[in-house]
């Protein structure tokens, strides 16, 4: 039987959990939420890096992302920091939508799946 890996596992969640040379992600979202879209879509991204090193691997190997905004209309403003910060050509799968989150002061949440 192959051995899954739970990163930090609470009652509710893991912050990641790997199987099989995947790695899927919980929904990553900022922790200081006095931040502009631009500024919580930086910070997700650094513990989504860190995350992923965690795991031996990085965003070169992303297969599939879901993204929360809290506002639709900062997709603009969080695909500049999206973009920036994708490898060239390695672009995933990806969904963005509008939602209410947990925390009406998160603006983004973002869940990836990732391959080692």
């Amino acid at each position: 039987m192959s051995k899954i890996i739970r990163t930090e596992p609470n009652q509710i969640l893991s912050k990641a959990v790997e199987y099989h040379g995947f790695v899927f992600l919980q929904g990553c979202t900022a922790t200081n939420l006095d931040k502009d879209i631009t500024g919580q879509t930086r910070e997700v991204l650094d513990s989504i890096d860190a995350l992923l090193e965690t795991h031996g691997t990085d965003k070169t190997r992303l297969l599939q992302a879901q993204i929360w905004l809290k506002d639709i209309r900062d997709r603009e403003a969080m695909n500049v920091v999206w973009s920036a910060w994708l490898p060239k050509d390695a672009a995933p799968a990806r969904a963005c939508l509008q939602a209410n989150l947990a925390d009406p002061r998160h603006l983004v949440e973002i869940m990836l799946t990732v391959c080692k």
